[in-house]
């Protein structure tokens, strides 16, 4: 009887399914990160058979020795992702493993773990960013990590997501950042059409090239603003390419009926070419008003 192990997917839909001695599981990986991926309703996991292929050699290893106890948390499915190449990684879907070697912002609080000798230290905004921020309540805290050695990051279990930047530019609110390189440019800037009236509407901008790490409240939609006028609710609004031109939209009477908000509702309005990403979630849902005497 094969050993549980992970082993090339019999499915053929991923690179590697978790055996667990007895069937195939619904655990999943893709160069080196793992998730979940039911089998086929068609096929239980028994009717795929026993498997006979050897050991892959890029299968997930648990790292130091399990001192005799059993269990999917010490049997190599979540074991930390084998990726040698420098800089971010998905370790899974809300986890971000960064191998160090060069230096990065991160936001501070995020780090959840970290392996070999890393540093860090706080990151001062600057005088300009810390009056926007007492202002407009946007703004980053963040840390300056480096040295050499991989760290995690995470952020309230939201979806993590990493983008590359080649001599461009993007605008994220700043609650959605989770990371980014030391190299990029970081400001926080109005959004274009907005004032500290409508409140909210300051983002993060970040130009140049290198990656940025942002997470999103559930699966995101990115939307091609180039197709059709584009309106997102500004509490739902994640980040956007730095190009699109912007202006804000007041539904005072559709308020309630729009967003989940009470009360004033804004919008933001793109135009231009370039995307749009909206998480489907816009924050709390605000409590009506008490009216007990």
């Amino acid at each position: 009887m094969t050993a549980a192990q992970w082993l090339p997917d019999p499915t053929r839909r991923h690179e590697l399914r978790y055996w667990s001695g007895d069937a195939w599981t619904e655990h999943v990986a893709d160069e080196g990160v793992q998730a979940v991926d039911p089998l086929p309703t068609h096929d239980d996991a028994a009717g795929l058979g026993e498997p006979a292929e050897p050991v892959d050699e890029h299968v997930p290893v648990a790292r130091g020795g399990s001192g005799g106890i059993t269990g999917d948390l010490v049997d190599g499915r979540y074991s930390e992702s084998t990726a040698t190449a420098p800089g971010p990684s998905l370790q899974n879907a809300k986890l971000l493993r960064v191998r160090v070697s060069e230096p990065f912002m991160a936001r501070q609080g995020a780090m959840v773990a970290y392996q070999g000798a890393v540093n860090f230290a706080y990151q001062g905004g600057g005088a300009a960013r810390f009056l926007k921020k007492a202002l407009t309540g946007e703004g980053l805290s963040l840390m300056r990590v480096e040295g050499q050695g991989d760290v995690f990051l995470a952020n309230e279990g939201y979806k993590v997501h990493i983008l590359h930047l080649d001599n461009s530019g993007i605008s994220i609110n700043g609650a959605n950042v989770l990371a980014f390189s030391a190299s990029l440019e970081w400001n926080v800037e109005r959004v274009r059409g907005g004032s500290i009236a409508a409140g909210g509407l300051f983002n993060t901008t970040l130009r140049g090239t290198g990656w940025v790490a942002i997470t999103t409240d559930g699966d995101p939609v990115v939307l091609d603003a180039g197709e059709a006028p584009t309106f997102a609710d500004s509490n739902a609004l994640v980040a956007w390419s730095i190009d699109l031109q912007t202006s804000i939209r007041s539904t005072a009477t559709a308020g309630a009926l729009i967003g989940r908000g009470s009360g004033e509702a804004f919008q933001v309005a793109f135009g231009g070419r370039g995307f749009v990403i909206v998480q489907p979630s816009e924050g709390p849902t605000v409590p009506p008003h008490s009216h007990g005497g």
